[in-house]
C-alpha cells in the first residue's frame, strides 16, 4: 500500500501511547473508549479526576491531575507519548479570548516538541476560506494554524456541524423543530451546512493515530449530505414523525437575536447558543475530500444527516447517551465543610419523610429525578423558574439529563449539575442557575423499621444583600414545593414497589 491510500485499521504493531485533553467533553469523553478497544494505551489529562470518577474506562487508563498551562505538569504528562489529542475549545467570550486560546496552543504545541510527540491532532471548525469569521471560528482556524506551523507532525480535521445524541448542535436543531411549526428565522437558515455523524467523527479520530509519519495538513471531513440549515430542521421533523417546519428566511442575519432566541426556545444557554449561531453565518461545506486517500471510511460508508438523526434519536429513547455538550461543564465550587459550614452564612430547608417503601425504591426515584420524570412538585412553578433562568443567561430546565435512570457525578439534571453521589443513599446537586448565591439540593435515603427514612436537604449560601433578599423572597414558596416533593417522592416509591411485574416489586405477579 502506498502511503496516499487509505490505511488500514489498528494492528499490535500500530499500539500507541496516547494523551487525550478534554476527556471530559463531549467529544474526548467518547474517543477515548475508541482507543482503548484500538489497542492504544490512553492518558487522559484532567482538572478535575472527579469528574470521571464513574465513567466505564475509568480503570483503563492513566488520570493525570493537571492544567493545559500548568508547564511542568504538561511536559510530565507528554513523557513517552507518541499521540496528543487537543480536544480543548472554551466557549468563553471576551477581548483576551483569542489570545489566550492561541497561547495555550503555542505552549502546548512546544511542550509536544520537547517531550518528541510524534503527532497532534486537533479537530477544529469547518469554514469557507478569505471570509471575515467569527470570534470563535477565527479562533479554531488559529489554533489549528498553530500547530500546523509547530514543528510536530499535526494532523487538523474541520468538521461542520456534528450530529449526535447529546451534541449541542443536534439539540439546537431538535428543540427549534420540536417547538415551533412556523418559525421566522434569520437569512443565515438559507446557508449550505454540511453535517457530520459523532461516529465518523470519532472514526477520522481514531485512525489519525495510525497514519504515516511526515503527514503534517488539515482535512475538511463531512457526510457529503449538503443541506441549508432550514431544510436540516425539516428533515429532523420528518425523522421525527413531525410535519415539515415552514421555515421563513427574513432578510437579516441578526446573530445576537438569533443566539438570544435560541436560548430561550433550547437548553443551550446563551454563553453557547452564540457562538454556535455566529458559526452559521457562513456556509460550511467541505473543499477538498483528500481524506479519503488516507484514511478508509466506516464500513458501510459515511452516515447521511438523516441516517444520523435517527440513530441519535434512537440512542436517546433508549437511554444510550455516552456523553452530552451539557455534562462537559464547569468545575464544581465545593460545598462548605458540613455540618458547621465553616462560617458561611447559610439557609437550609430540611425535610424528613417516613415512606412505607422500601429504601432500594426511594433510590430509584431520587436517582431518577428530574428531566422527563419532572420534580414531583408543582411542574408549573418549577418552569416559570426555569424560564426566568433563561431569560437571565442561565441553564434553565431544558438541558434534561444524559440517562433516564442512572446518574454519574458531574453529570446534569436539568439547572443542576451532580456534584456527589453515594448510589443507593445520597445525592448531592449543585445549582447552576442564576441566583446571587450557591445552591444545592441534597436527597438521601436510609432504612427505617420496615420501610425507609427519606431526607431532602436545599442549603443555600447567601452573596451579600441581594442572596439574603433573594432567599426570603423564594422561601414562601418552598413551604409549597419542598414538601409535597418530599410527600410526592415517598408515594412514587411505594406505587413502584407495589408495581406487578416490576422487578424492585414486593408483589407476586
Amino acid at each position: 500500500m502506498q502511503p496516499s491510500e487509505a490505511t488500514h485499521s489498528n494492528t499490535p504493531q500500530d499500539t500507541k501511547s496516547v494523551l487525550v485533553t478534554g476527556a471530559t467533553g463531549y467529544i474526548g469523553g467518547r474517543l477515548v473508549p475508541r482507543l482503548l478497544e484500538a489497542g492504544h494505551r490512553v492518558k487522559v489529562l484532567v482538572r478535575t479526576p472527579q469528574k470521571i470518577a464513574d465513567v466505564p474506562w475509568h480503570d483503563d487508563v492513566e488520570i493525570i491531575e493537571n492544567s493545559l498551562s500548568d508547564a511542568d505538569g504538561l511536559a510530565d504528562a507528554l513523557a513517552g507519548v507518541d499521540v496528543l489529542y487537543y480536544l480543548v475549545h472554551s466557549m468563553a467570550s471576551g477581548s483576551g479570548f483569542e489570545a489566550k486560546e492561541e497561547a495555550m496552543a503555542r505552549l502546548v504545541a512546544g511542550a509536544a516538541g520537547e517531550a518528541g510527540v510524534d503527532r497532534i491532532v486537533y479537530l477544529g471548525g469547518l469554514h469557507p476560506e478569505n471570509t471575515e469569521l467569527s470570534t470563535h471560528m477565527r479562533s479554531r482556524e488559529t489554533v489549528g494554524k498553530v500547530f500546523l506551523e509547530s514543528g510536530v507532525d499535526s494532523i487538523v480535521f474541520q468538521a461542520g456541524v456534528v450530529i449526535g445524541s447529546g451534541s449541542a448542535s443536534f439539540e439546537m436543531i431538535r428543540h427549534l423543530a420540536d417547538t415551533l411549526p412556523v418559525m421566522p428565522a434569520p437569512s443565515w437558515v438559507n446557508n449550505r451546512i454540511e453535517a457530520i455523524a459523532v461516529r465518523d467523527v470519532l472514526h477520522y479520530l481514531v485512525a489519525a493515530a495510525a497514519l504515516p509519519d511526515k503527514l503534517n495538513r488539515s482535512f475538511d471531513i463531512g457526510s457529503r449530505d449538503v443541506l441549508k440549515y432550514k431544510e436540516m430542521m425539516n428533515e429532523y421533523a420528518v425523522e421525527r414523525g413531525l410535519p415539515k417546519r415552514l421555515v421563513i428566511a427574513l432578510p437579516v442575519p441578526a446573530p445576537k437575536l438569533a443566539g438570544l432566541w435560541v436560548a430561550l426556545v433550547t437548553p443551550i444557554p446563551l454563553s453557547m447558543s452564540l457562538p454556535l449561531v455566529q458559526s452559521l453565518q457562513h456556509d460550511a461545506v467541505s473543499r477538498e475530500h483528500d481524506v479519503d486517500r488516507h484514511i478508509k471510511q466506516p464500513d458501510g460508508g459515511l452516515t447521511s444527516y438523516r441516517r444520523a438523526v435517527a440513530l441519535a434519536l434512537g440512542k436517546e429513547r433508549d437511554g444510550q447517551v455516552e456523553t452530552t455538550w451539557a455534562n462537559a461543564g464547569i468545575d464544581a465550587d465545593p460545598l462548605p465543610s458540613d455540618p458547621d459550614w465553616a462560617g458561611y452564612k447559610v439557609f437550609l430547608d430540611e425535610r424528613t419523610f417516613h415512606s412505607e417503601a422500601r429504601p432500594e425504591h426511594v433510590w430509584t426515584i431520587i436517582e431518577g429525578i428530574g428531566g422527563k420524570n419532572g420534580w414531583y412538585s408543582m411542574p408549573l412553578a418549577w418552569k416559570v423558574r426555569g424560564w426566568l433562568d433563561k431569560l437571565q443567561g442561565g441553564a434553565g430546565l431544558l438541558r434534561g439529563r444524559r440517562h433516564p435512570k442512572t446518574l454519574n457525578t458531574g453529570e446534569v439534571v436539568d439547572w443542576w449539575r451532580v456534584e456527589a453521589i453515594d448510589r443507593g443513599h445520597l445525592l448531592r446537586l449543585r445549582a447552576e442557575m442564576r441566583a446571587p448565591g450557591g445552591a444545592w439540593l441534597e436527597l438521601s435515603v436510609e432504612p427505617d423499621g420496615a420501610g425507609s427514612l427519606y431526607k431532602q436537604r436545599a442549603i443555600f449560601f447567601p452573596r451579600g444583600l441581594a442572596g439574603r433578599l433573594y432567599w426570603l423572597g423564594v422561601y414562601p414558596f418552598h413551604g409549597f414545593i419542598f414538601p409535597s416533593m418530599a410527600r410526592n417522592i415517598s408515594a412514587a416509591a411505594t406505587e413502584l414497589q407495589e408495581e406487578p411485574g416490576s422487578s424492585l416489586s414486593t408483589r407476586t405477579p
